[in-house]
């Protein structure tokens, strides 16, 4: 497996991360001239909260696939796209500890096409099934000369539910995130839904068609998703904290608590979806910024109380989760930002980086 010479980054792939940034700063600044007392956490975190009343308050997500979607048009696979919409949106939910419950999509395209359609739903109806979500309803758009023939786009609105008391990360007491607590990671089922506009840009370098092939599949299969691992020991409150590994990969870490660091060893690429060491060759990126744009094979970080860590370790090995010991939280100086240090040993040495959030 050859690697290029010439490195590919996010921005080269047409995407600018920090633009994306400012604007979410901007739509928090404007939703806040909206006033409702109800409303628990908005724009910024992983899901949006909002008390029905004192003991029940709702969390919802929204999300797309991005431009994975481009593969589904080249190849015709259509059936796995509606997985990741899914996941996408209740990975989000559960890192507020909250239970999913339904489940509404939007699909629009130029010309409708019922066959593509019909395997794009099924898709979703089996990202329900596994998530736990009722499939309540949705669009189907069709919108002639606003998109190319034989394609289309999609959206995805997850709602579910979750006692105040059970929000997560909690800010005092003895479920906040403290120094010296555990911190474990799920294995991902490969890139998710994440960075495949520089992802397409790699693969558009592949000259052998049977590599190519191959890497297509590899690049095709669907987000996992943790509902079923996680949601039981949410219900028990024995989880501080979850990131879900996504878009701007490690820099979600911070996310759980901006009031302590984190430091992490990632497993050996050996122990990872061979997807990545692909990634780590054709882009020829410096380690910063792939922890920055990728999983690089953990789809979920969690975090608990070491004293309860040995229990969760089994209760998600025995839900089918591939769980590893990733390191710990840290305690982080007077001032000084939330960061994740992140490190992993490779054959050509050990590779390090430091994220400031």
């Amino acid at each position: 497996m050859a690697a290029f010479e010439e490195k590919m980054g996010y921005a080269q792939s047409g995407v600018d991360r920090s633009k994306a940034d400012r604007l979410v700063e901007t739509i928090a600044g404007l939703t806040k001239k909206i006033k409702d007392s109800r409303v628990k956490a908005s724009v910024g975190g992983y899901a949006s909260l909002y008390a029905l009343d004192s003991k029940r308050w709702i969390a919802a997500s929204t999300d797309g696939v991005g431009t994975k979607l481009k593969l589904a048009f080249q190849t015709g696979i259509h059936n796995t796209v509606g997985i990741d919409l899914v996941a996408m949106s209740v990975n989000d939910i559960l890192c507020v500890g909250a239970e999913p419950l339904f489940f509404l999509d939007y699909f629009a395209t130029g010309r409708l096409d019922e066959g593509v359609a019909a395997k794009v739903i099924e898709g979703i109806v089996e990202g329900c099934r596994q998530s736990g979500s009722a499939l309540v309803g949705g669009e189907t758009a069709e919108m002639p000369d606003f998109y190319q023939a034989g394609e289309y786009d999609l959206g995805g609105f997850a709602v579910g539910f979750v006692e105040p008391k059970k929000v997560i990360p909690q800010k005092k007491g003895r479920m906040s995130v403290k120094a010296g607590d555990i911190i474990l990671g799920l294995r991902s089922s490969g890139c998710h839904s994440n960075g495949y506009s520089l992802l397409r840009k790699l693969l558009d370098r592949v000259s052998d068609s049977a590599e190519k092939a191959r890497l297509t599949k590899e690049l095709l299969v669907p987000t996992r998703i943790y509902r079923k691992a996680l949601s039981p020991l949410l219900a028990k409150g024995q989880i501080k904290g979850l990131a879900h590994i996504t878009g701007s990969g490690y820099l979600n870490v911070p996310r759980i608590s901006e009031d302590v660091g984190y430091e992490i060893e990632l497993p050996k690429p050996a122990d990872l979806p061979s997807i990545y060491e692909w990634v780590t060759k054709a882009s020829a990126l410096p380690f910063e910024e792939l922890t920055q744009t990728f999983n690089l094979g953990i789809g979920m970080v969690v975090v608990c109380d070491p004293k309860k860590a040995a229990t969760i370790r089994k209760a998600l090995s025995k839900a089918g989760e591939t769980v590893f010991d990733l390191g710990q939280v840290v305690a982080k100086k007077k001032g000084q930002k939330s960061f994740v240090k992140i490190s992993q040993q490779r054959v050509d040495g050990k590779a390090e980086a430091v994220l400031y959030y």
